[in-house]
């Protein structure tokens, strides 16, 4: 199985993982840990990023945070535009001293917005990179297939998409004709079997998590 960060494939058990991002992550996220791991290969201090669909109690917009120039995350669930309510949300779903590790860094470069991917309220190419973990399974395929409209629309022309999402939930062919019909291309090799060490879950009757990094189709 290809280890660099940049072959879009599914996740196998011995890939690198994190246990810890900003906080420790449930052992119920089954996923996370191997996704934010590969996650931080694509971070850069100069970059202005977004975090699609980002969760409320999830860490990862907190994190870019504190090594992205600017971090612009959005949600569909109101609850994103209140500190008091995310900070909430943190304490129930995973514990107050993983809220008040949360509320110790430092996030006047952090911008959240309630948003649907459908119809982003951001400017044409505004990101350097995009990401969105373990989202696109959330929407129906119409849905998706606005979602990933308007990552091309917001990404800029040298940016990437790193993209995760679970299967069979999402349809693997399908998925990959919607971001090419969009426009996009993979930034590196790609590998669509499925490996007998995939990472899987006995959640949802059986689940599995494949990775993309993506960028625009050159014209």
């Amino acid at each position: 199985m290809p280890t660099h960060p940049y072959v879009s494939r599914f996740f196998v058990n011995a890939d690198a993982r994190r246990e810890k991002l900003i906080y420790d992550l449930p052992e119920s996220w089954w996923s996370r840990p191997y996704e934010y791991e590969w996650c931080t290969n694509f971070i850069s201090p100069h970059d202005v990023v977004l975090d699609a669909g980002c969760g409320i109690s999830h860490p990862l917009k907190f994190y870019l945070a504190g090594y992205s120039s600017e971090v612009y995350a959005c949600d569909i669930d109101a609850r994103i535009l209140s500190q008091e309510a995310v900070i909430q949300d943190i304490a129930d779903d995973i514990g107050m001293e993983s809220a008040r590790q949360v509320m110790a860094r430092s996030t006047a470069n952090l911008y959240l917005t309630q948003a649907d991917l459908t119809k982003l309220p951001y400017a044409d190419e505004s990101f350097d990179t995009i990401f969105c973990i373990s989202v696109i399974e959330h929407l129906s395929v119409e849905d998706a297939a606005l979602a990933v409209r308007e990552f091309h629309r917001t990404l800029n022309g040298e940016g990437l998409l790193v993209l995760t999402f679970d299967y069979p939930t999402v349809n693997l062919a399908v998925m990959n004709d919607l971001l090419l019909q969009a426009g996009f291309q993979y930034w590196g090799e790609t590998d669509f079997s499925l490996p007998a060490d995939a990472l899987r879950t006995d959640n949802g009757g059986g689940l599995n998590c494949f990775r993309a990094v993506l960028k625009k189709a050159q014209i």
